[in-house]
């Protein structure tokens, strides 16, 4: 034990403080998304309920960065919360898979109006990687309206808070 300890004293620190990767579209989306949700909704925070269909996860990884320390979204006013009925967006992920069909109908028809769906990434656009495969009930829009679609696999942080500058745009012209 006093041969390891020796070797870290001798060491030193090994690790580089993180610089935070301070993407400029990001800051920007995140700028204008500050002001819609202070000029459209007084001030209250949007809430976003993200709903994966039957996804492989790396839209949640980039949506669960945008909570990190490093994106960083609650300063703009952007909380995801656990309840459909406190969400103001349902943001889904991945290809609506027949086990999840029926719980992303009850996740719909549990929000509150204005129902605005955000369908994000490639696989809940068209299915992609997993289109046609037997588990699969279809893209989002097969199941629900959709009405904002975020391209990308997985999509950036910035184009999925852009994505949500457009809902909150969407639910002010509501």
């Amino acid at each position: 034990m006093f041969r390891i300890l020796r070797r870290c004293a001798r060491t030193g620190l090994a690790t580089l403080p993180l610089e935070p990767a301070r993407d400029a579209d990001y800051e920007l989306a995140g700028e204008k998304l500050r002001e819609s949700i202070r000029r459209l909704r007084g001030g209250r925070s949007l809430y976003v309920r993200e709903v994966d269909a039957g996804s492989c996860n790396g839209c949640e990884i980039e949506i669960s960065a945008l909570t990190s320390p490093v994106y960083d979204a609650e300063r703009f006013g952007v909380h995801v919360t656990a309840s459909p009925r406190h969400a103001d967006v349902l943001l889904v992920t991945g290809p609506v898979t027949r086990q999840m069909e029926l719980a992303l109908k009850m996740t719909y028809e549990a929000a509150p109006e204005p129902k605005i769906v955000v369908a994000c990434g490639d696989c809940a656009l068209d299915g992609g990687a997993f289109a046609g495969s037997y588990a699969v009930a279809g893209a989002v829009e097969d199941v629900l309206p959709v009405d904002i679609r975020i391209k990308g696999c997985p999509p950036k942080p910035s184009a999925i808070l852009g994505a949500l500058l457009a809902a909150v745009e969407r639910a002010g012209k509501a």
